[in-house]
């Protein structure tokens, strides 16, 4: 198993029945996992960064919520618009997103 550089983890509403539904689904975080895979893929660092999708992480008026590790930096209020800004700053450029950060 090869051990990521970042893993990124983004809250899909997944309930434990198999089911998404919720605040951060409704807030298009399946389009934003789609958006960081693209991403990934594009900068061809798809063995260097892992996306997961979560369940349900309790904060909904702050969703979507996007984590990234080893960091442990919590994002808020995402937007498939702010995937690209993140790649950029953060897990290519080692700077966090502060206006994203909760």
């Amino acid at each position: 198993m090869i051990k990521p550089k970042h893993h990124i983890f983004v809250c899909s509403s997944s309930r434990i029945n198999g089911q998404q539904k919720g605040y951060c689904l409704q807030k298009e975080s399946v389009t934003i996992i789609q958006n960081f895979m693209e991403e990934i893929d594009d900068r061809d660092l798809s063995g260097e960064i892992m996306v997961t999708n979560t369940g349900c992480l309790a904060i909904c008026d702050k969703g979507p919520i996007v984590i990234v590790y080893p960091e442990g930096v919590w994002y808020g209020s995402v937007t498939p618009d702010d995937v690209e800004e993140i790649m950029d700053s953060h897990i290519e450029g080692g700077k966090p997103v502060e206006r994203l950060m909760l």
